[in-house]
């Protein structure tokens, strides 16, 4: 379709469209997005081949100093003038020796079985006394942070030998190495960001990436109630469970059928929070409209109530004898209908929970909308209207393109928000009605909702918890790089400007 022909289509017709090419367009963009995965894992071993490459060639052309830095941290920078530098990279090896030595080999060495030897009670003739095993969860934490710290130690040696050759190469230029004051004024000016930003690598190195480093390698194991001390590797079972459907797994079952209903959900809160909340925006901001701060201000307290305390009151609102139905008994000659909303049946309770999450949702949106309405350029509108446009062409060429565009990276978070929105579906709906088809949860469960289930319920099967995690950030991640990189906001930055 040329472009006037596109221009010449009514708002429908040019919705059905993009719709359309949105659709149509996935398996390419997908297609687009494996390919880049591929490059990226070539262009990372191809980095490893030239690394080893500058190993060697490094190591040929270094004098001893650089020669025996490969054994010795430090030894190049002390030889060189480098004095606090060599000193430092001296007591990082040593430091290290010590902790394998007194510590982590002794944890690490048990890492590729996670233990063998069960808990056992032995008995003195008098009274039955337990010698304790392997503890398979002290094995694997301990032998993770191990592992961390090594890699961390990979890269202090690497940087030591590539320190060694570059100060190798200076001495034979006729220069001298920095000293500790020089360097010290360097990194408060010229690499103050590197100082600035030191410490919350590090805080987020110790309580984000180490612990995701050990939930994803819980997803191998056979960690749950019946391996509780001691368990095994594993390898994809956890993930083949998930995918059983050739033979009816009950949690492949469970898995596809919450898949399902997760990405139906995230898709319908998302664009009923979206086109709600930008409706309700227009009309407050809408010329004529009367006391538009006190319509603001209502949207603004029900944000101002917090979101558990509102959906708790509506899960007891919506029971069977809750306000609603006491309500509704009033059109019924006074007799309670008892509309089960998050009972029995399931179609109910989900409209129901979707609902609800528009009351809780929508005033969000309506902020965000009503300021980027206000800075909509008015010159746009007074154009359009010297062109004789009508306000629905005015909102479909102007206005609703200005929105999506400004709003695409906010409608890619709440996306992948709406899938991880545990609060709604925990509180309100509690994953029920409950089913026996399922595996550890209801109809209205979410993957994130399922997973906390299995993790804190009766099954506790942690490393099905901890795949179904790694699934959902596999598809909350795919699904969030295609559509922003497709979208008229990465392709087009300065469209609007």
């Amino acid at each position: 379709m040329t472009y006037v022909e596109y221009k010449q289509l009514n708002p429908f017709q040019r919705f059905v469209h993009n719709f359309k090419k949105f659709f149509t367009n996935i398996p390419s963009a997908l297609g687009r997005f494996i390919s880049a995965c591929g490059r990226g894992i070539v262009k990372f071993f191809t980095g490893i081949g030239k690394g080893f490459k500058n190993y060697g060639v490094t190591f040929v052309k270094g004098d001893w100093a650089t020669k025996l830095s490969y054994l010795i941290f430090g030894i190049g920078d002390l030889h060189k003038g480098k004095t606090y530098k060599g000193i430092l990279f001296f007591l990082s090896e040593v430091l290290y020796a010590l902790y394998m030595i007194f510590f982590g080999w002794g944890w690490v060495k048990d890492f590729p079985t996670l233990g063998t030897v069960p808990t056992r009670w032995e008995s003195d003739g008098f009274t039955e006394i337990q010698i304790p095993g392997d503890n398979s969860m002290l094995i694997l934490l301990y032998s993770t942070l191990t592992l961390v710290i090594t890699a961390i130690i990979f890269v202090i040696y690497i940087q030591n030998i590539k320190d060694a050759y570059r100060h190798q190469v200076m001495r034979a230029n006729g220069e001298k190495p920095t000293t500790l004051k020089q360097d010290a004024q360097e990194f408060l000016d010229g690499k103050y960001h590197i100082t600035l930003m030191s410490f919350p690598v590090l805080m987020i190195s110790i309580f984000n990436i180490l612990p995701l480093i050990f939930m994803i390698l819980i997803a191998f194991t056979n960690y749950s109630k019946q391996h509780y001390t001691l368990f095994d590797w594993v390898g994809l079972q956890n993930f083949g469970q998930l995918f059983d459907v050739i033979n009816s797994n009950k949690k492949a079952v469970t898995f596809i059928g919450i898949a399902e209903w997760t990405l139906i959900w995230a898709v319908v809160a998302t664009f009923s929070n979206y086109i709600l909340g930008m409706v309700v925006a227009l009309m407050i901001n809408k010329k004529g409209i009367k006391l538009k701060s006190l319509w603001r201000t209502l949207f603004v307290i029900t944000i101002a109530v917090p979101q558990f305390v509102s959906l708790l009151l509506m899960n007891q609102m919506l029971q069977e004898n809750g306000a609603v139905n006491i309500f509704l008994g009033l059109f019924n000659g006074g007799h309670n209908p008892g509309i089960r909303f998050l009972g029995d049946d399931v179609w109910v309770a989900r409209i129901t929970v979707m609902v609800v999450n528009c009351w809780v949702g929508i005033p969000y949106t309506i902020l965000s909308m009503s300021g980027i309405l206000m800075n909509i350029p008015e010159d746009l509108y007074e154009s359009a209207r010297i062109d004789g446009a009508s306000p629905v062409k005015t909102f479909t060429a102007i206005t609703l393109p200005y929105m999506i565009f400004v709003t695409t990276p906010q409608l890619i978070t709440q996306f992948v928000g709406n899938i991880n929105n545990f609060n709604v579906i925990f509180l309100l709906s509690g994953g029920g009605p409950t089913t026996t088809e399922y595996f550890g949860a209801g109809k209205t469960d979410i993957l994130v909702t399922w997973l906390y289930n299995l993790s804190m319920g009766n099954e506790q099967d942690y490393g099905l918890a901890s795949a179904i995690g790694i699934l959902v950030f596999i598809i909350c991640a795919t699904l969030s790089l295609i559509v922003y990189n497709n979208s008229k906001s990465m392709k087009d930055e300065e469209a609007f400007s």
